[in-house]
């Protein structure tokens, strides 16, 4: 367990390592970039040219922030934060978020207003130089943040990425306006600010609301849980996982919990040994933490039972707000039935629970019903 445990801090290590050089490149080739754009737009007196520039310094800062949010996102846990600093990460992609919105709405302010007031550009041949070098640039560049963003698993880097490749494409239309400057006369160095301004207004909304989620908490991921459901049905004993909930405390940070259905006839002693596999064999494949495995036991030797589940299950589902009946047990000395049922969010929890323990108890009146309502957590 411990050769595992230093794995996955040695991954940390290197993807704070990764985030870190892969956003100082960004950095630098953006300085650059704004630099030369900047020049050239006050040169060549465009609003284009000079908007680009800026959303280049933007992505800069950007780059800064991304780095900050890495350094204080693997601090280690301590007594004030015991499951760790990751979610910093998420703050650090708002704030992004927030820059790269103040950056096209500035930027769309200061287009419109040269729609209304125009003023002529006057491109040279090393200004077109200049742009198509950055495209060229900015292309790559996406490419390559964007990829390393999704090796380590960071938003930051991700976004940063894609709205390179947005910037590549954006260089691209201020070039051809420059073009048809030259080769017609026509100007329409405003508009394509005002398209450049949209498209990165949008990029930051977008930004944001992916961010936001995460802070909420998101729906656990798809393949995830399959994966770990997978692990878990490997062991002989077990004969059903339910209720996995996975909860993430930043990028690749997971904890969860989830229940498991054993054969009635298992001893603590057992139950404990083949708890602790799993554990161990879910946090070595997946990196997850399975802090709480829950048990249900199943009945193991009664015909009967099998048919009063057969009749519970089939009333249970054709309610289309129960999504899924488990945990089942009865107890034929107690007269007791028990069992889970996951509900879909359109119904109030207790309003189903009652609805199905009334209609339960009526086929089976001489039994004490016990039905627990699960959340639709994970698929």
């Amino acid at each position: 367990m411990q050769n595992e445990t230093n794995d996955i801090a040695f991954a940390a290590v290197d993807r704070e390592k990764t985030i870190v050089k892969t956003s100082i490149i960004g950095i630098v080739a953006n300085v650059f970039l704004a630099a030369f754009k900047a020049a050239v737009g006050i040169i060549s007196n465009s609003i284009a040219v000079t908007l680009d520039a800026v959303n280049n310094l933007s992505d800069a800062l950007s780059s800064v922030i991304t780095i900050i949010g890495a350094k204080l996102g693997a601090k280690k846990p301590d007594k004030k934060h015991p499951l760790g600093y990751g979610r910093i990460e998420y703050l650090s992609s708002m704030i992004v978020a927030a820059i790269v919105l103040y950056a096209g709405i500035t930027s769309l302010v200061e287009s419109v207003k040269k729609i209304i007031h125009p003023e002529a550009a006057d491109y040279g041949m090393v200004s077109l130089i200049i742009i198509a070098v950055a495209i060229v640039v900015k292309l790559v560049l996406g490419q390559y943040v964007k990829k390393k963003g999704e090796q380590v698993n960071s938003g930051a880097l991700v976004a940063s990425g894609k709205d390179a490749s947005f910037d590549a494409i954006l260089s691209a239309s201020v070039l051809a306006s420059a073009i048809v400057f030259i080769v017609w006369g026509i100007s329409l160095e405003a508009y394509v600010g005002v398209i450049i301004s949209i498209v990165i207004i949008k990029a930051g909304i977008e930004m944001m609301i992916e961010t936001l989620n995460d802070i909420i908490g998101q729906r656990g991921d798809k393949e995830m849980a399959k994966e770990i459901r997978k692990l878990i049905m490997e062991e002989p004993e077990v004969r059903g996982a339910y209720d996995l909930t996975l909860f993430n405390y930043g990028p690749d940070k997971y904890y969860g919990s989830v229940h498991i259905e054993l054969p009635d006839t298992m001893t603590v002693d057992e139950v404990d040994v083949l708890t602790r596999d799993i554990q161990f064999k879910v946090f070595r494949e997946m990196g997850v933490i399975l802090t709480g495995i829950g048990v249900y036991s199943y009945n193991t030797s009664s015909d009967e039972i099998a048919e009063i589940r057969n009749a519970i299950q089939k009333a249970v589902l054709s309610h289309e707000w129960a999504l899924q009946m488990h945990g089942f047990y009865v107890d034929l000395n107690r007269k007791t039935i028990r069992f889970d049922v996951v509900l879909d969010f359109e119904i109030e929890q207790m309003e189903a629970i009652e609805i199905m323990t009334k209609e339960v108890a009526e086929m089976y009146p001489d039994y004490t019903i016990r039905i627990i309502p699960d959340v639709d957590v994970t698929d």
